[in-house]
């Protein structure tokens, strides 16, 4: 009686370069983990004095007045300035990789995609520069004639700002920062839809548009989510060009125009460091811990939205 043995499947040996490349980058990976925990055990451990002092150096978080007092108009501008950045920002960063994507002939469009590429590492500081000393002088005529002759509508309201140093110039700014980032990764989203798509559609008879409308949006959905968060998480942690531009009051306000600006926090941490002592500078990091929370909530809040539409495949 003979018996058999079933064959044994060969191991596959893999090579040094390959083992070398996979532990880079896991390691790579797991760094971007360990700084995100590092970052926020370092701001709770020194948020923590800030947030439990008592006595003359009362906490920012002991009463809901105090926390509204002082915490309250620095999230609400971070959050309000970038929204109105957002709003500016993703529409024209859209039409903007759209045309070069789509419509520019390709030389031209190789020179704008350069261009665009070059304005995401000009500066803040330079940002700064030109909203105080150009835009904002510009823009203030404007802003007293939508005073004037549209007040009635809530967010023109107020009493215009002389300078023209509003939370809508920063919003500006901001915007005018963002727009590179938003540009530069929804032209390489366009870039990847489907040739076939794009060919199918124009042979059923569709025009240019439309088949940018019924192919490409849908295809690149949520990466221009992901683009627009992104943008959004520069908007809320810019610190120099805002501090710059904004005129701060202290004030919660939707008005757009006046010299009555909340301001923002990353602005507020880099105007009161220099003179911050003791629990004045853990008190500045709690507010920084606040920001981190937001950050991270919108961030995952991106993160939901995305993976909503991930069984969409423009490749299927």
């Amino acid at each position: 009686m003979t018996t058999t043995t079933a064959p044994t499947t060969p191991k596959v040996k893999t090579r040094a370069g390959d083992r070398w490349f996979s532990g880079t980058a896991l390691a790579a990976g797991s760094m971007i983990l360990v700084t995100l925990a590092a970052v926020a055990i370092f701001l709770i451990v020194q948020s923590i004095p800030g947030l439990s002092a008592t006595g003359e150096t009362a906490s920012i978080l002991s009463s809901a007045e105090n926390f509204w007092a002082y915490v309250g108009p620095l999230a609400f501008g971070t959050v309000w300035a970038s929204i109105l950045a957002l709003i500016m920002a993703v529409p024209l960063a859209i039409a903007v990789a759209l045309f070069i994507s789509h419509y520019a002939p390709r030389r031209l469009a190789q020179g704008l995609g350069y261009i665009v590429d070059l304005l995401a590492a000009v500066p803040s500081v330079v940002f700064g520069l030109w909203g105080i000393l150009v835009l904002a002088p510009a823009v203030q005529p404007v802003y007293a004639w939508l005073t004037t002759y549209m007040g009635w509508f809530p967010l023109f309201g107020g009493t215009v700002s002389s300078t023209g140093r509003t939370i809508f110039t920063a919003a500006i700014v901001l915007a005018v920062m963002v727009v590179p980032i938003i540009t530069a990764i929804c032209r390489e989203i366009f870039l990847q839809t489907p040739v076939l798509h794009e060919e199918a559609a124009l042979a059923l008879g569709a025009t240019r548009w439309e088949m940018v409308r019924m192919a490409v949006f849908p295809f690149a959905r949520s990466g221009i989510v992901s683009a627009s968060m992104l943008g959004l998480g520069r908007a809320l942690g810019e610190t120099m060009a805002v501090a710059m531009v904004l005129s701060i009051s202290g004030r919660i306000t939707f008005q757009l125009f006046t010299s009555e600006n909340p301001g923002t926090i990353p602005a507020n941490i880099a105007l009161s460091f220099p003179e911050a002592y003791g629990l004045n500078i853990n008190v500045l990091i709690a507010t920084g811990l606040i920001l981190f929370i937001v950050t991270f909530a919108v961030n995952a809040g991106a993160r939901w939205i995305v993976n909503r539409r991930k069984e969409f495949s423009g490749a299927n």
